[in-house]
């Protein structure tokens, strides 16, 4: 979280919406779309020429300087501080858990699907 607005190095177009979600400590993808919503059903020209002035005034964050304070910080790690390394799992470790919650799911799918579980559950109601 900042301490005011600024434009963020880890923006998509010139990171002001990116920086407006990180001074709010918000997730940036919906502000971002927002952000263009605005602009697109304002008119374009009003928008975009407010969206420019901002770039334009908005001083620029100096690269490392924001560290992420929510729930959110999951958005700007990087893969190898993952929270599945931190806990020192393996990659085999990794795939034995999904196959075992894929395994689970395929029987979840198969009691809600059963098509002679449902005919039964209908004649022995009746």
């Amino acid at each position: 979280m900042t301490d005011r607005w600024m434009r963020s190095p880890r923006g998509k177009i010139l990171g002001v919406a990116t920086g407006l979600a990180e001074w709010r400590d918000l997730p940036p993808e919906p502000v971002r779309l927002i952000v263009f919503f605005t602009i697109l059903f304002t008119g374009f020209f009003p928008g975009a020429i407010i969206y420019l002035a901002l770039a334009l005034f908005l001083p620029s964050q100096p690269e490392g300087a924001y560290r992420p304070s929510s729930r959110y910080d999951h958005i700007y790690r990087n893969a190898q501080d993952a929270d599945w390394k931190e806990e020192g799992k393996s990659t085999e470790d990794l795939k034995a858990e999904y196959e075992e919650l894929k395994k689970k799911v395929e029987q979840m799918e198969n009691e809600m699907f059963d098509k002679e579980r449902e005919w039964d559950d209908k004649f022995n109601r009746s």
